[in-house]
């Protein structure tokens, strides 16, 4: 059995927040985690886009560095990297097989099971180690708190995105109680950055902060002024802690990620203001902040008509889609395909949705938690929208792209499950398009 499916078989265990399965897992393995330097981002939307940024400016800078997120797309691999390339099938195996033998040593001394999330996160730990890595840039799972992420004892820094309502099943019907999940990555002493805008998630990131002598950084106070953008990205000027960047480029558009790239801007800043990073310059900075790109973030694929992927799952990431889109087609034909995870705040999201168009194409994420196709379908005809009923998302995608001619941009949104799906077959079928 491969290793990917070896790890999957942890599911069975669920998604259980808490430390102690984690700790004793690490400690059977050495505790590689205490010998790696991180930075440990959290956020409801945009921590997988900052943790990109400032991976790639490290690796501008030379620095040999690790990146941990989730969840993958296409391939498993892709949620643990290093100097630019995914772990490999061969290192997967070797480390899973350490991994799963402590997991077993665990349960035969009467200890719970370890849950996949945490199986996989103590294989990017010994992965990361054994690489060498010089810094370990780090993606909380969900929340923070009881991540399995979280036994990291002293970040360089934290960083914290976003705040909204997600995940409220198990981390709390308010954005005050989301907030204090996230700010369990606040770690004695250690500086904390806040891209949240949401003011009642600041005065808890801020209690916290104080009763733990962290200093904190409000990234989303920082003045911007974006020069440009286009669906290729954006340009902008900002200053950090004294020091000027101006023209900064990135190539994920929309202004959320703008906000994101400040965000990670402001934590190689602050590092090299202290001396982690002591002869970062700005050409590097720039280099990585360009080179950075997330695939099914506002992906496009083609342009002729458009063909775009974003993986919008919750109602905040559903309206920066909406703000983003319209920046750039107002007023034009627009076809989105659709998926979404029934345990969603499904509503909401569809509100915005309908707000960018009146045509869809409904189906399902590969995922035991997906809405029905038929069910989201009568949804959308209930906002007065033009839906199609798909349940197959391959099918789906071949539905949307043979009237491709009809429309000005097509839209694949929703799950990230549905867009890792999906990814594949929209480009095969663009591919088979200009043959």
């Amino acid at each position: 059995m491969k290793a990917v499916d070896r790890i999957h078989e942890y599911l069975r265990f669920g998604m259980v927040l808490g430390l102690e399965r984690m700790n004793a897992l690490m400690a059977k393995l050495g505790d590689p985690q205490k010998e790696l330097e991180v930075i440990h981002v959290a956020g409801t939307n945009g921590k997988g886009s900052v943790c990109r940024y400032v991976y790639e400016v490290l690796r501008a800078a030379g620095y040999h560095t690790g990146l941990y997120t989730s969840p993958y797309l296409e391939v498993f691999n892709e949620r643990i990297e290093a100097d630019g390339e995914y772990i490999s099938d061969e290192e997967l195996e070797n480390i899973a097989d350490r991994v799963i033998a402590a997991a077993d040593e665990m349960v035969a001394e009467g200890m719970e099971s370890p849950t996949e999330f945490e199986i996989v996160t103590a294989v990017a730990f010994v992965f990361f180690r054994e690489k060498g890595c010089d810094f370990v840039v780090l993606e909380v799972g969900l929340g923070g708190r009881g991540d399995s992420t979280n036994i990291i004892e002293k970040p360089l820094c934290s960083i914290i995105t976003s705040i909204s309502l997600d995940h409220t099943d198990r981390l709390g019907e308010t954005i005050p109680e989301i907030a204090a999940e996230k700010a369990g990555i606040i770690k004695q002493g250690c500086p904390v950055i806040v891209g949240a805008e949401d003011p009642d998630a600041k005065a808890v990131f801020r209690k916290r902060a104080n009763e733990l002598d962290a200093p904190l950084f409000d990234a989303a106070r920082v003045p911007v002024k974006t020069v440009r953008e286009t669906l290729e990205g954006c340009s902008f000027n900002v200053e950090i802690l004294d020091r000027e960047y101006r023209g900064v480029e990135i190539c994920m558009p929309g202004e959320h990620q703008v906000r994101n790239a400040v965000c990670a801007l402001f934590a190689v800043t602050l590092l090299a203001e202290q001396g982690v990073l002591p002869e970062l310059t700005m050409r590097e900075i720039k280099e990585g902040m360009k080179r950075a790109r997330q695939i099914g973030r506002f992906e496009v694929l083609s342009r002729s008509p458009y063909v775009i992927l974003d993986g919008a799952h919750n109602p905040a990431g559903a309206a920066a889609l909406k703000k983003t889109v319209l920046t750039h087609f107002r007023g034009k034909r627009i076809l989105m395909v659709t998926g979404i995870l029934a345990d969603k705040a499904v509503d909401d999201v569809l509100a915005e949705f309908r707000e960018i168009t009146d045509q869809f194409v409904a189906t399902e994420p590969p995922n035991p938690r997906k809405l029905d196709a038929a069910e989201l379908a009568e949804k959308l005809r209930g906002l007065g929208a033009s839906c199609e009923s798909v349940t197959e998302p391959e099918e789906a995608a071949r539905m949307a792209m043979s009237g491709k001619d009809d429309w000005d941009l097509i839209l694949f949104t929703g799950s990230l499950y549905l867009i890792g799906a999906l990814r594949g077959d929209v480009i095969r079928l663009l591919r088979e398009n200009q043959e």
